[in-house]
C-alpha cells in the first residue's frame, strides 16, 4: 500500500462506517448495482469489510472507483443507508491520501473539473491534454489516439481551446470550497 498506515486508512474511513453502521448485510445494493460485474468486489462485501476495519482490503479493491452514482442502491437499501455517498466519501478517501493504485483516476478527476472550472462545460480536447500531461507518461496518449481520431471525425469533440470566456465558474467552485471549510 505504501507510505500510508493501517491508522491512516482507518481514519479516513471513520465517517463513512459510522454512515453505514446499520448495514444488515442483505446484499440489495449489490443486486442493484449496474457495474458490480466490473468490481473486484461487491459492494456488499465492501461495506463488510468497511465495517470490520480491514481498510487496507478496502483501499486494495478498486470496486469504489466504479461506482456511476447513479443512486440504485441508496434508493433500494431497506435500511435507508446512503451508500452512494458513501462511495463518494470513499474516493475522496483514497484521493486525500494520494494512493498510487488510484492516481489515474485523481489526476483524470482533476483535469476534468479544471475544464469545467474554466469554462462552464467540458472542453475535451483541453481536458485530455491536461490530463495526458499530468499524468507524466508521454506513450499514454497514444493508446488514445485511434479512439480520438473516431470521435474527431464524428463531431463528436472539437478541437476548442482557448480563453476562459463568460462560463468560468471559478467564483462558484472557490465559494463551494469555503462553505465545505
Amino acid at each position: 500500500m505504501g507510505k500510508v498506515s493501517n491508522e491512516q486508512l482507518l481514519e479516513q474511513i471513520g465517517p463513512v462506517k459510522e454512515m453505514i453502521q446499520t448495514c444488515i448485510q442483505c446484499g440489495t445494493c449489490t443486486a442493484s448495482c449496474p457495474n458490480t460485474e466490473f468490481m473486484d468486489i461487491t459492494p456488499r462485501h465492501m461495506w463488510r469489510l468497511l465495517l470490520t476495519d480491514h481498510a487496507e482490503a478496502l483501499f486494495s479493491s478498486k470496486s469504489f472507483i466504479m461506482c456511476s452514482s447513479c443512486y440504485y442502491c441508496t434508493l433500494r437499501c431497506p435500511r435507508g443507508l446512503e451508500l452512494t455517498q458513501a462511495m463518494s466519501l470513499l474516493k475522496q478517501a483514497a484521493s486525500r491520501l494520494k494512493l498510487k493504485q488510484f492516481q489515474r483516476s485523481s489526476l483524470f478527476y482533476d483535469a476534468f473539473l479544471d475544464s469545467v472550472k474554466k469554462h462552464g462545460r467540458l472542453r475535451e480536447m483541453e481536458f485530455m491534454t491536461h490530463y495526458f500531461i499530468s499524468m507524466k507518461n508521454p506513450v499514454v496518449p497514444f493508446g488514445y489516439a485511434s479512439l480520438g481520431l473516431k470521435l474527431l471525425a464524428k463531431g463528436k469533440v472539437r478541437p476548442e481551446f482557448g480563453s476562459s470566456g463568460k462560463g468560468n465558474l471559478t467564483a462558484l467552485f472557490k465559494k463551494v470550497a469555503e462553505l465545505e471549510g
